[in-house]
Parts: structure tokens; C-alpha cells; sequence
């Protein structure tokens, strides 16, 4: 009797355990574990205590984890242990940021990471500057081909393109919501995150006539103090006269969520740490949510799906805020175009098509 064939055994390389913290990067992970059932997996979990269920398939690797992060201890275990596992594998999936630390850790590739080919997927440049010092690990996958082109002036190489995918099935076309309309703003409390020129913008529409409630649901980062920036987000949007505003921390249920927003606003100036195509817009989307979104690169590709204003123009951005809430016939467009954009150019199958293509190539 034939011995069955070896499947090829894949590191998933990333910052946090897979069921830790849910970031970017572990999500893209995630996605990539369900999507390449032919692939033996090994990839990093929590100890001692799971913040959630961890994945089914695949074999895990404990590192100890705080809990809340990542924080820089869960890095240095991550990155150790990949060391390790490396040399092991047929194949590392990195799903790291550029960011201060990626410079010195792409530096070492070679010894860390040793002869095994490499992908590595960016879901965010987080500092500029780092970009301009940093090496490629291997093959490297942008969501965007704006980030793409962006990659190839520092020098990166052998970049493709493989945007993030939403389950459709997870997330159904809902409709619109009954009753008092809400504005839904979901973020980071970063310097440039959008939250205080969604506030502008909200002020503006109100100013213009428009009725609605002002959602904001912020996710904090490690060092930061979450309940007093919130409180400053109250104070700003009581100075700027709106009388109905719900600052949030994180939701656990993003569904429910959605379910009850007539509008995503999206208006950061840039991305900043934030992914490159931040996947509650395309959940939003998904959902029939319709978006305002800033006229960043990585948005181009979003056509007419969206609305797009200038970035960090409250104004303009407070304008289309307006006049969609008055609009029914263009929600409803909007809705439909959104998620049509997400099922041709987000979905599952495509996402797994193409790392699936980039996995035998390398293996090859």
C-alpha cells in the first residue's frame, strides 16, 4: 500500500498568536490557514490563558502572551520561535509590518529565517522611515497596488498583489436599518486615525440639517489610555455642538454593529498603523453598508462603490454625509455597488487562488 504524499508544511509567521489579540496581520494569517487546506500549517498560540478558540487545523506553537498586544515580548517570542521552526518547514508565511523593528529583523533574514523560500505579506507600513531601511524577506504580497508601488520604489523586488477577502457567507447583504439613522466611525486612538475629522464632518452634516446618531468605536494600543481618549472625543463632539453621540471601546460583535449603521464613515487623513485596506470597510461593505471613505491611494481601486472625499477635508466629508442620509435611492445604489465590489474583487475564492498559485510556485 502507497504511503500517502507529504503535505508541504507552512510557517506562519506573525507577531501574535493566532488566538490572541486579533490584528491585521493575524487575521490575514487566519484567513490563509482556512483557505489552503492542502498546506500543514504550523503557527503560534497563547499560553497560559486563550483569549479565544484556537484554529482546528495546523500544528500550534505556545508562546507565552499578556493577553492584550501585541506587546514586544510576544515579538521577540514570536521571532525566536520562528527561528527555530524555520529550518524545519518548507516554507515561511511571514505577515509582518514595516514598522521601527522590521529594518533590524530583515537584517537578520538570512539567520532567522535561513534558506527556506520566503512570502511575506505587509498589511501596513507603519513607519516610512523603516521602509527606507529594510530588506525584503522573500517574495512579498501587498493588499493594495498602491502599497505595491510603493514597495518597489524602496526596492522590494518581487512584489504581488493580493488584497484581503471577507467571507460572504459570514457577512450577508443586510437592509437598511429602521428607525433614528446611525453613523458608524470604527478605528484606532491614533494620531491621524480619522475620529476627530469624523466628528468635524458629523458637525458639518448636522449643521446642514441631517439627523442622525454618531457612533464611534475605538480600539486602543498598547501604552495608550483608552478611557481618557475617549472622554476627549466626548469633549470634542459636545464643542462642536452634536447632541448625539456614542463613543464606544471595543465591539465584540461587529455584526450587530453593522446591522444598526445606515453609513460607515472613514475619513482618516492616512492610514498610519492602520492595514492598508482596513477590513471593516470591506465588512461594512459586505454588509450593504455604504462607505465615505478618504481619497487615499489605496482606495482608488473602490470606484464608484464608495464615496470619496479629499483627506482631512471635514467639510466635504460632513457634505456627502448629508446629502446620502437624504438620499434614499442613492443609499440603495450605493448598498448594492458596494457589496458587488466586495464578492468580485474580496472573496474567499479568489484570496485562496492566488496564494494557492504563489505556494507552488515557491515549492516548486
Amino acid at each position: 500500500m502507497a504511503r500517502p504524499e507529504r503535505r508541504p508544511r507552512v510557517l506562519l509567521l506573525t507577531g501574535s498568536p493566532l488566538d490572541g489579540p486579533e490584528g491585521c496581520g493575524v487575521r490575514l494569517a487566519a484567513d490563509v490557514l482556512g483557505a489552503l487546506p492542502d498546506m500543514d500549517f504550523v503557527w503560534f498560540t497563547q499560553g497560559p490563558r486563550r483569549r479565544q478558540a484556537p484554529p482546528e487545523r495546523g500544528r500550534p506553537v505556545r508562546v507565552l502572551s499578556r493577553g492584550r498586544g501585541p506587546h514586544a515580548s510576544d515579538r521577540v517570542q514570536s521571532a525566536l520561535a520562528g527561528a527555530v521552526f524555520a529550518h524545519r518547514v518548507d516554507l515561511v508565511h511571514a505577515f509582518l509590518n514595516i514598522g521601527r523593528a522590521f529594518p533590524a529583523f530583515s537584517s537578520l533574514r538570512p539567520l532567522l529565517l535561513g534558506g527556506r523560500p520566503v512570502v511575506h505579506t505587509v498589511p501596513a507600513v507603519t513607519d516610512t522611515h523603516s521602509l527606507r531601511r529594510a530588506r525584503p524577506l522573500g517574495t512579498t504580497v501587498a493588499l493594495s497596488e498602491s502599497m505595491a508601488r510603493r514597495l518597489r520604489a524602496a526596492d522590494f523586488g518581487d512584489v504581488r498583489v493580493v488584497p484581503p477577502m471577507v467571507r460572504l457567507d459570514e457577512w450577508p447583504y443586510l437592509p437598511r436599518p429602521e428607525g433614528f439613522p446611525a453613523v458608524l466611525f470604527a478605528g484606532h486612538h491614533d494620531p491621524h486615525g480619522g475620529a476627530e475629522i469624523a466628528i468635524d464632518a458629523a458637525a458639518v452634516a448636522h449643521g446642514e440639517g441631517a439627523r442622525f446618531r454618531l457612533v464611534l468605536a475605538m480600539r486602543g494600543r498598547p501604552g495608550q489610555d483608552p478611557e481618557a481618549l475617549d472622554e476627549a472625543l466626548r469633549e470634542r463632539a459636545g464643542a462642536a455642538g452634536l447632541p448625539d453621540v456614542d463613543v464606544r471601546g471595543h465591539v465584540d460583535d461587529m455584526h450587530a454593529l453593522l446591522a444598526s449603521v445606515r453609513v460607515l464613515l472613514f475619513p482618516p487623513p492616512r492610514l498610519g498603523g492602520s492595514a492598508d485596506i482596513p477590513l471593516t470597510v470591506l465588512q461594512a461593505l459586505a454588509s450593504g453598508r455604504p462607505s465615505i471613505l478618504s481619497d487615499l491611494p489605496q482606495f482608488a481601486d473602490f470606484g464608484h462603490a464608495v464615496l470619496r472625499a479629499p483627506a482631512g477635508d471635514a467639510r466635504r466629508t460632513g457634505q456627502q454625509l448629508a446629502w446620502l442620509l437624504d438620499q434614499p435611492r442613492s443609499w440603495d445604489m450605493l448598498a448594492e455597488r458596494g457589496r458587488a465590489l466586495v464578492e468580485d474583487h474580496f472573496g474567499p475564492e479568489r484570496f485562496a487562488a492566488r496564494y494557492a498559485a504563489l505556494y507552488r510556485e515557491l515549492l516548486a
